[in-house]
């Protein structure tokens, strides 16, 4: 019996990307370079790419092939859609820098606490 979750829209789109990863033979620097290209293609928002960050970090994916990226396709899916991608990937990155400061500073927070009680 399936269990009710408190985020069925996101749950369903991990299940949907991990079943995807799966049957996939790409290896992780190609797996990425396609979603990116395909987010532009579909004049993706800003809340698609942050989902891609960190398996773009951990795949070794450079701002320099992200560039490669946006010029290889440009001539296909057009300029509007390209400086419309380079909005939202910038956006995206702001977004996942707040997430990180904020983290870092909940982090420091804490440990201040535990010192304080020590």
């Amino acid at each position: 019996m399936a269990t009710r979750s408190d985020a069925p829209v996101l749950d369903t789109l991990a299940a949907m990307t991990i079943d995807s990863i799966e049957h996939c033979n790409m290896d992780e620097k190609t797996l990425i370079t396609t979603r990116i290209a395909a987010l532009v293609a579909m004049d993706a928002p800003a809340i698609s790419y942050l989902a891609h960050i960190s398996p773009a970090v951990k795949a070794d994916f450079t701002v320099e092939q992200l560039q490669d990226v946006l010029v290889a396709i440009a001539p296909v899916v057009g300029t509007a859609r390209v400086m419309s991608a380079a909005g939202h990937i910038a956006q995206a990155f702001g977004v996942a820098i707040a997430m990180l400061e904020s983290e870092a500073e909940a982090m420091a927070a804490a440990e201040a606490e535990s010192r304080h009680k020590s």
